[in-house]
C-alpha cells in the first residue's frame, strides 16, 4: 500500500514537472474528467499561461459544452469556444473517423494557439487510452500534441482520485464520448440522428441513468447502461414512459443491452 502511494505521488510530481517544462499552452477542453483534471492542474501550475479551448460540434452534447463554460468560469480560466460543423471527410463515419476528426479539430487548436502566442497544445489522453482502439492517437502524434497525463502514466482511476482529493465534483462524473461512437461505422452521419441520440440520452440522464449510451441501429435505440442499473431500469415503474418518450424522437424500437455499458462496443 505504501509503495502504491509513493508511485501515485511520483506520477503527480512528474505531471507537475512536465507542465512546468512546457511554456504557454492551450488545453483541449472537452469538459470530461480527464481534460478537466489536466486543465485544473495546468492552471494551478502555470496560472495565466494556460488557455482552455472547447470545440463545439453537432456531435458533442450541449450539456458538455455548458459544463465546460461553468468549470472555466468558476476557476477564472481563459476559455474560448470554437464552432465547427461535421467535417466532410467523416460524414460517412469511416472506421478511421477518430483519426480524421482529431486531425481536423486539433489543426484548428494549433491555429488558435498560434493566434494567441501559445507554444503548445495539450490533450487529456491518459495511460488507459493506449489499451483501446483509438485511431485519434495517431493524429495527435503527427501534430505534435502533448498528452501530459499519458506521459506521467496516470490512469483514469488515479485521475478521479486526485479530483476527489481536490474536492472537485467532476471526480465521479461518468465518462463522456462524442456521439459518433453511438453510430455504426460506414453509416452517414445526419444532424437529425445526432439530435435523436442526444435527446434520448438526456431522457435517461434525467431519470437517473447517468452515463447511459443510446446506440443507433437503423430504427432501433439500443440502450447501454451500467450493469448495476439493468435490473433497476427493467423494474422501473416509469419504464413504459421512458420508452414512449424515446419512441417519440423517431425510434421504432427501444432495446436494453444486457451486457451493459462498455467502451468501444461499436468497434469492429
Amino acid at each position: 500500500m505504501k509503495h502504491n502511494k509513493i508511485m501515485k505521488e511520483d506520477k503527480s510530481e512528474k505531471l507537475n514537472n512536465i507542465l512546468n517544462d512546457i511554456g504557454s499552452a492551450v488545453v483541449a477542453f472537452s469538459g470530461g474528467v480527464d481534460s478537466s483534471f489536466l486543465l485544473y492542474r495546468a492552471h494551478k501550475v502555470k496560472k495565466d499561461a494556460v488557455y482552455a479551448v472547447t470545440i463545439q460540434t453537432p456531435y458533442i452534447p450541449m450539456r458538455e459544452i455548458e459544463y465546460a463554460v461553468e468549470f472555466t468560469k468558476k476557476l477564472g480560466i481563459k476559455h474560448k469556444i470554437i464552432n465547427i460543423g461535421i467535417p466532410e471527410i467523416i460524414k460517412h463515419n469511416p472506421i478511421e473517423r477518430c483519426y480524421y476528426c482529431k486531425k481536423e479539430l486539433f489543426s484548428r487548436l494549433i491555429d488558435f494557439a498560434k493566434s494567441v502566442n501559445c507554444d503548445t497544445v495539450l490533450d487529456g489522453s491518459n495511460a488507459d487510452d493506449i489499451n483501446d482502439f483509438r485511431p485519434g492517437m495517431k493524429a495527435l502524434k503527427e501534430l505534435s500534441i502533448r498528452s501530459p497525463l499519458l506521459e506521467a502514466g496516470l490512469t483514469k482511476n488515479e485521475i478521479r482520485e486526485y479530483l476527489r482529493k481536490e474536492n472537485l465534483d467532476i471526480w465521479n462524473m461518468p465518462a463522456m464520448a462524442c456521439m459518433l461512437t453511438r453510430i455504426p461505422y460506414n453509416v452517414e452521419i445526419k444532424q437529425e440522428t445526432l439530435k435523436m441520440i442526444e435527446e434520448a440520452e438526456s431522457i435517461l440522464f434525467e431519470k437517473g441513468y447517468a452515463g447511459a449510451r443510446v446506440r443507433i441501429h437503423d430504427d432501433v435505440a439500443r440502450i447501454e447502461c451500467f450493469p448495476c442499473s439493468i435490473e433497476k431500469i427493467i423494474a422501473n415503474p416509469e419504464r413504459k414512459q421512458i420508452v414512449e418518450k424515446i419512441k417519440k424522437l423517431g425510434f421504432k424500437y427501444v432495446s436494453l443491452d444486457l451486457e451493459g455499458y462498455r467502451t468501444g462496443s461499436m468497434n469492429p
